[in-house]
């Protein structure tokens, strides 16, 4: 795939489930719509775009979109014999979604834009104080829900990894989430999560409070 320029993208939206450049989203389809993308993707080029709904109780069978979503690969899948899938999706970069196209699948494409996310380059290492900070309020959150974390496995992960498993994992709400995703740089995924870390970590069950 091209580093920049425009996109014509499948999209499977999920609340909740964040794909990160270099990071991996393992997905168990089982929807006859997601099956569906699932099979024309591999048929072509392999890519889904992964991108969260707006309120999706509202509109459950078609909720509004929020603009940023990631792009992934289908690097691992394992076909079912009743049609279902287990896949592993590998993030490419982020994208902006431009417009929502009209299709006669049964699943959702669009538009997107490739070029407002420097995505393909690594990103340098955080500053020792934050890494020091993002692990012990990781600790603090974990203790507070009451998780059992490998620590010494936490420790062994690299600033990206570390960084992007507590946004995939940590049960924040989905605007947290997205603020997580469109986060611009490393540094300040880590900060936020941070602050989300110290917010939630006061809600007693996954219900707790929210951003609005």
């Amino acid at each position: 795939m091209a580093a920049g320029g425009s996109a014509r993208l499948s999209v499977f939206p999920l609340a909740g489930a964040l794909l990160f450049p270099r990071g991996q989203l393992p997905l168990h389809i089982f929807e006859p719509r997601y099956r569906a993308l699932v099979t024309d993707a591999l048929a072509r080029d392999r890519r889904i775009g992964m991108i969260q709904p707006r309120e999706a109780e509202r509109a459950p069978l078609r909720p509004a979109l929020f603009d940023v979503g990631c792009v992934g690969r289908i690097a691992h899948v394992e076909a079912l014999d009743d049609g279902r899938f287990n896949i592993v999706l590998e993030g490419v970069t982020r994208f902006r979604m431009t417009a929502e196209l009209p299709v006669a699948t049964p699943f959702r494409q669009i538009e997107a834009d490739l070029d407002p996310f420097d995505d393909l380059a690594e990103q340098p290492p955080l500053a020792s104080a934050m890494r020091a900070a993002l692990e012990e309020e990781a600790r603090r959150f974990a203790t507070a829900r009451g998780y059992q974390i490998d620590w010494n496995a936490v420790s062994r992960l690299d600033d990206e990894n570390l960084v992007n498993a507590i946004a995939q994992v940590a049960p924040f709400d989905v605007a947290a989430k997205q603020a997580l995703l469109e986060a611009r740089t490393l540094a300040e995924r880590a900060d936020l999560s941070i602050q989300f870390l110290q917010f939630f970590r006061v809600g007693e069950n996954d219900n707790g409070p929210t951003l609005q």
